[in-house]
């Protein structure tokens, strides 16, 4: 019957097949646990021309780290208010690619702790050499830029478990720059 329709849609048939008889071997693998780090509250309200200017990023790799916990205040003169929430360990604004979208160019936020080591304190930072994350205690990297928090070596991903930094979502604000929050 397939050698009736056109070579095309044979072509779409077949890969669909494979797609499907695929599926299970997909669903099998190890899943990349990105809610390790305990969600509390976040939220940076970076709306506003001025304040996207000031202290948002304007490029693909440039990163921000943003930290309001036990005296630390960072960046510094950034106007937090009792509506600012910065998560579990900080957060970590860097430009990428959108791994959902693949839109480039837009702005990401993580969770600045790392998901092995499970403390507000350790915190992971951007290695410019290779626009990785980085933690400084057991070594883990991330992806960053382009592949959404997921672990690329070390022990978030050579475990049972695959470790990934936890999300966050980057709102456009009307009048321009962005709202952070989970």
């Amino acid at each position: 019957m397939t050698r009736f329709l056109p070579r095309y849609i044979r072509g779409i048939i077949r890969m669909l097949t494979a797609s499907m008889l695929s599926l299970p071997l997909l669903c099998s693998c190890a899943q990349v646990d990105d809610d390790r780090i305990p969600s509390l509250p976040v939220y940076i309200n970076l709306s506003g021309a001025g304040m996207w200017n000031t202290y948002g990023v304007a490029g693909v790799g440039i990163s921000r780290d943003f930290i309001n916990y036990e005296g630390v205040r960072k960046p510094d003169g950034f106007p937090y208010t009792a509506n600012s929430y910065t998560g579990f360990g900080g957060v970590l604004l860097i430009g990428g690619m959108d791994p959902f979208t693949s839109e480039p160019n837009v702005p990401l936020a993580y969770d600045l702790s790392c998901p092995v080591e499970r403390s507000r304190t350790v915190r992971v930072y951007v290695d410019q050499s290779n626009l990785e994350a980085v933690c400084p205690k057991c070594g883990s990297h991330y992806d960053v830029v382009v592949a959404g928090g997921s672990p690329v070596s070390g022990p978030a991903l050579d475990g049972k478990h695959k470790y990934a930094l936890r999300r966050y979502v980057c709102d456009r604000a009307g009048g321009g720059g962005y709202i952070i929050h989970n």
